[in-house]
């Protein structure tokens, strides 16, 4: 199955069968299938989209390129949430201690900044010797002792997906709702995470600028985390305006201290800690 093909066929609306997506991904995993064929790939999916089915594929493609972890023996159950980016998003340095002081394990593996939206890794690395590069045996070992990790992707974790999300942020290809949905869902997958929590940013700052997008968005990732046996839920935040004050990768990570601490600006401690969750019927909201 030739490459080309297949990225003919997507360049020209066709829809992809599973067989052409897993050869695709596997061949690029390998490094048979060269970046610039990748590119032109990401771009034909951002111009003419890809079907649920497609997405689901390709979601599941990317976690299969490398090993899924299973944490049932590390941890009860393991949980993961997530964001689609924002200006000054660092709900995770907030959330994680949080949800884990509270006797729930997090093991969480994230990505760099696309675009205008930050990167949780580039926050942590703010902070002189922080690694973001742990061994999956490394994840395991710290989520069993400590009940919380964020790392970034391992070789062997979706490595696909590292390969594809740095083409992305260079190729032009970063707001295209399959290729989000896929990239945030295959690591979640791939880290063994048996419940995930989505935060899907929409507005000016946000990639799902309207409220219908950012639904789009919501329900295709839910779809895929049941599909692939994940309890998942969303909901839709604003990201009209940045959250917080701080927006920058060593000021954001003060300000999450400053709020864990009890501080903190209004917005950025309602939305770690909102007094009154909309997910509690396990469906993500029908509202902004």
């Amino acid at each position: 199955m030739r490459a080309v093909d297949i990225i003919i066929k997507k360049r020209d609306g066709g829809e992809l069968t599973l067989q052409e997506i897993e050869s695709f991904v596997r061949g690029f995993t390998a490094g048979d299938i060269p970046d610039y064929q990748a590119s032109a790939f990401a771009m034909a999916v951002l111009l003419n989209g890809m079907t649920p089915a497609e997405t689901t594929d390709l979601t599941l493609s990317m976690a299969r390129s490398g090993q899924i972890l299973d944490l049932s023996g590390i941890v009860d159950i393991a949980v993961d949430k997530h964001s689609s980016g924002g200006v000054g998003d660092k709900t995770s340095l907030a959330v994680l201690p949080i949800v884990t002081a509270c006797g729930l394990p997090v093991g969480k593996m994230s990505g760099r900044g696309l675009g205008f939206s930050g990167g949780t890794l580039d926050k942590l690395e703010s902070i002189p010797g922080y690694r973001v590069d742990l061994t999956t045996e490394e994840f395991k070992k710290q989520l069993k002792e400590k009940g919380v990790v964020l790392t970034g992707q391992s070789l062997d974790l979706a490595p696909a997906d590292g390969k594809m999300y740095a083409l992305r942020d260079v190729t032009g290809t970063v707001p295209s709702m399959p290729l989000i949905a896929s990239s945030i869902m295959c690591k979640k997958i791939a880290a063994g995470a048996q419940a995930i929590l989505l935060d899907v940013k929409m507005g000016l700052g946000a990639f799902m600028e309207t409220l219908n997008d950012a639904r789009q968005l919501a329900q295709l990732m839910v779809d895929i985390g049941r599909l692939a046996g994940r309890n998942t839920v969303a909901l839709i935040s604003d990201m009209n305006q940045p959250l917080g004050n701080a927006v920058g990768n060593a000021l954001e990570v003060a300000e999450a201290i400053h709020t864990l601490h009890g501080a903190g600006p209004q917005d950025f401690r309602e939305h770690c800690c909102p007094r009154k969750s909309r997910e509690g019927s396990g469906r993500w909201p029908r509202d902004g």
